[in-house]
């Protein structure tokens, strides 16, 4: 059926699988025997770095996300990597002025990196704008996504419109982004064909979800329809609320005739090590989700709604989960439906909370939905009930221009305000963070890259065996040669 055309793979392990699955909870050192495995495996590309990663990196995991670039650039030699992150909001929610964002750019290939992949939430190229001019202009390859969605705004013709805009701003390929399983095979038949033939020359890759059940047979059917490259993950952590498992999809994709330049046995190994590390660390491994047509209302990713469980039980209101979500999908057509995807996913769920809690629907509206609908994040998706909008923008006009325009320069007020800094990297995490989470980064000190797995068989047997408090001794006996 493929008649032989050759599909590449980019491998999102390191970054979006984890994300899915552990919280985003994998430190430098878990990579260290996993990265050079998937170096050797053929990918196009590993995606390393995005926004949760860089954000969990300095907030929870107390690792520098620039200093976790330059090191794994020393273990991946072969294989380019990612940095992915969310277009003019960068790596967090908030906007970011244009001098923040250029310099990011440098400094995401000062660090090693020379594959770069960006989106914007709402799908306003707008916001798209400066991040890829700035990361071509440092030598990057750019990829620009576009977020998939459905509802009766984002059509074919939607798409296309936004794909035509992403090619014009020089982008060397095409990404669709399907954050939350959503796609099915019946609108694969028309959106990839559509989509391809939006892209031109250019290559046009699938990064879908496995939320639905649906993401492996998706991304089967998306290359059968002429989508070129497909994003996976290693098997471990693989299905679920992350994306399909490469092992897989290679072997349904050489069936079907494609060719898929991957070696197996180092997927296979990189799959074992990290099924070690996940016994360890008591974290979960992949197994694929059931479909559930309720997804399809409230579009609520899996990882999220297991946080918001976990919120809502100390209330008393836990019972009440899929009223909420209920309300979100409700919520989500209301306000012209925006896409679910951060950080438009916590501002749905956090109106629905406000309306169930409250028994009365916008009483209370947080101030990121507020500057939603006046479009300071962007463009609006669909119409919002006049009514509604004067209700909530409280009669301010909406902003017409690029969101980006309306942020100052910030670099200078920085360094004046908050210098001296040692290094543009450090002025960076200054401008993305407050003051008492840098310190915090900087007091942990040097990354640790190391891992009991690291070694010979014999020295990890030592390592576990002495981090185990019940075990006061022990001998090692063999027979003599």
């Amino acid at each position: 059926m493929g008649g032989g055309r050759k599909i590449s793979l980019i491998d999102v392990t390191l970054r979006d699988a984890h994300q899915c699955l552990w919280a985003t909870r994998m430190t430098t050192a878990m990579m260290k025997e996993v990265a050079p495995l998937l170096d050797d495996a053929g990918f196009e590309a590993i995606d390393l770095v995005g926004g949760a990663v860089f954000d969990v990196c300095v907030r929870f995991l107390r690792e520098d996300p620039w200093e976790r670039m330059r090191i794994l650039s020393g273990w991946v030699k072969k294989t380019p990597l990612i940095v992915h992150h969310r277009g003019q909001s960068l790596f967090t929610f908030e906007l970011f002025s244009d001098d923040v964002v250029e310099l990011t750019a440098e400094r995401i290939f000062a660090s090693g990196i020379r594959y770069h992949t960006t989106y914007d939430a709402l799908n306003d190229i707008r916001n798209l704008e400066v991040p890829v001019r700035a990361a071509k202009k440092v030598g990057l390859y750019v990829v620009g996504g576009f977020v998939y969605t459905h509802s009766p705004v984002h059509t074919d013709a939607y798409y296309t419109k936004k794909i035509r805009q992403i090619v014009k701003l020089g982008v060397d390929a095409v990404f669709l982004k399907d954050p939350s399983g959503l796609l099915t095979p019946e609108r694969v038949q028309t959106l990839i064909p559509a989509a391809k033939k939006a892209c031109g020359r250019l290559p046009l890759q699938i990064h879908t979800h496995c939320l639905s059940g649906l993401g492996p047979y998706v991304a089967l059917r998306a290359i059968e329809h002429g989508a070129d490259v497909v994003h996976t993950a290693t098997s471990t952590v693989a299905n679920g609320a992350s994306l399909p498992p490469t092992e897989l999809f290679v072997s349904n994709a050489r069936r079907h005739g494609f060719g898929v330049d991957i070696d197996l046995g180092c997927v296979k190994a990189a799959a074992d090590r990290l099924a070690y590390i996940a016994g360890r660390e008591g974290k979960p491994v992949g197994s694929p989700s059931e479909f559930d047509a309720f997804h399809f209302h409230h579009h609520v990713p899996g990882g999220m709604i297991t946080n918001l469980k976990a919120q809502l039980a100390p209330l008393g209101i836990g019972h009440r989960l899929d009223e909420i979500l209920e309300e979100a999908g409700r919520v989500r057509a209301e306000l012209g439906y925006p896409i679910v995807v951060s950080p438009f996913a916590q501002y749905i769920i956090t109106q629905a909370v406000l309306n169930v809690m409250s028994g009365k629907r916008y009483a209370t509206v947080p101030d990121e939905i507020r500057k939603y609908v006046l479009g300071y994040y962007g463009e609006v998706p669909g119409p919002i009930d006049p009514d509604l909008l004067d209700r909530i923008g409280n009669g301010a006009e909406p902003v017409t221009r690029r969101p980006g325009e309306l942020m100052e320069p910030a670099l200078d007020r920085i360094r004046r305000e908050r210098g001296p800094f040692t290094s543009d990297d450090d002025l960076l995490l200054a401008a993305y963070y407050a003051d008492g989470e840098v310190a915090a980064l900087k007091k942990a000190g040097p990354i640790e890259t190391e891992y009991p797995l690291t070694g010979t068989p014999l020295l990890t047997l030592v390592r576990e065996i002495v981090a185990r408090p019940d075990i006061t001794s022990f001998r090692l006996t063999g027979r003599s040669p």
